[in-house]
């Protein structure tokens, strides 16, 4: 069964090939690293790969979710380094911000916390940026590291199980995965308008001192 070659996916799939499932926890590592490199398509590549019998399907599923691990725990220290009194005074330089925003996203972190981390492991981008806050506002690492490996394990196996079932058919679901992602870009991008356009409003209407 022949598999994709040159570009992106053909070099995912020869990192799979020379390091087996290791391989393909590897990328979705540098996935949580850096959010361009897209998981949704290495984690299907890696099912094709198991479909083909280059790594274990069982195997594909615990490195791919392992590699989700070491990314988040790495973004995770990140944020405990910054902490939040640095947010809070980088907060204050710019425009719009304030410290007092930090202040009510922690207290919105200490009760939503928790679903957030696990949430988060499933939608694009977010998955990546969710255990900066965790970080900042000290998530106890247990209970941090096993809401991203649960979260984490259920999207990884839904990919890794359909890249697996749809053989050299696997790309398919990128097509899918990238209007979901589009969908939840567009949602975030609302939001962010709907913040902007609300804080400048009430920036307007606070008297000048």
């Amino acid at each position: 069964m022949s598999g994709p070659t040159g570009g992106l996916t053909g070099w995912a799939l020869d990192v799979m090939d020379a390091l087996g499932a290791p391989g393909a926890g590897l990328l979705i590592a540098a996935e949580n690293l850096f959010p361009p490199l897209p998981s949704e398509v290495f984690l299907p590549l890696a099912g094709f790969a198991a479909s083909r019998g280059g790594i274990g399907l069982g195997a594909a599923i615990l490195f791919t979710t392992l590699g989700s691990l070491v990314g988040a725990l790495a973004l995770y220290f990140l944020g405990a380094r910054l902490g939040e009194e640095r947010l809070r005074a980088l907060a204050d330089r710019i425009p719009l911000l304030d410290s007092s925003d930090v202040d009510r996203t922690s207290r919105w972190f200490d009760r939503h916390g928790g679903k957030a981390v696990f949430f988060g492991r499933m939608l694009p981008v977010f998955r990546s940026l969710i255990s900066i806050p965790a970080g900042v506002h000290r998530m106890p690492l247990w209970r941090f590291v096993l809401l991203t490996g649960s979260g984490s394990l259920i999207w990884n196996s839904a990919f890794v199980l359909a890249g697996y079932a749809l053989g050299q058919n696997w790309h398919l679901i990128e097509g899918y995965a990238q209007v979901f992602e589009y969908g939840v870009l567009g949602v975030a991008a609302l939001a962010l308008t709907w913040f902007v356009v609300r804080r400048i409003r009430a920036k307007k209407k606070s008297p000048v001192t």
